[in-house]
């Protein structure tokens, strides 16, 4: 079990902490997390198309997404003029999934995903 941690960088000496600590910084805001459940939802979207779904303007959501692509968080695809953007992969949108639910569990009563288990389950 021990070796399976370090292989996989789970153990409390692995070079990746401060870059995850780095991640969460980077999560740590509401436009981004919202653009990522965006990706997530809809594959690949431009940006105008992200500033609709997110109610930002397209420059703000174009500074977001420069940033979340220099954290590889997102990659790009251009087609002529256009350039769509999409999640680089699902580690991204589980980190939020997971804050989302943990968020949840805050509220103090039996969390929806809890809900959706039990009914995947019937």
């Amino acid at each position: 079990m021990d070796a399976d941690k370090q292989m996989c960088g789970l153990d409390l000496e692995n070079q990746y902490v401060e870059l995850a600590v780095e991640v969460f910084g980077l999560l740590a805001d509401a436009t981004r997390v919202r653009i990522i459940l965006a990706l997530r939802e809809h594959g690949e979207l431009s940006v105008n198309h992200l500033a609709e779904l997110v109610d930002k303007s397209p420059a703000s959501v174009s500074q977001h997404l420069a940033k979340l692509r220099m954290a590889r968080i997102v990659s790009t695809r251009q087609e002529a003029q256009r350039v769509f953007y999409r999640l680089a992969n699902e580690h991204a949108s589980q980190l939020v999934s997971d804050a989302i639910f943990q968020a949840e569990h805050s509220l103090g009563d039996e969390p929806l995903h809890h809900h959706a288990d039990k009914q995947e389950q019937e």
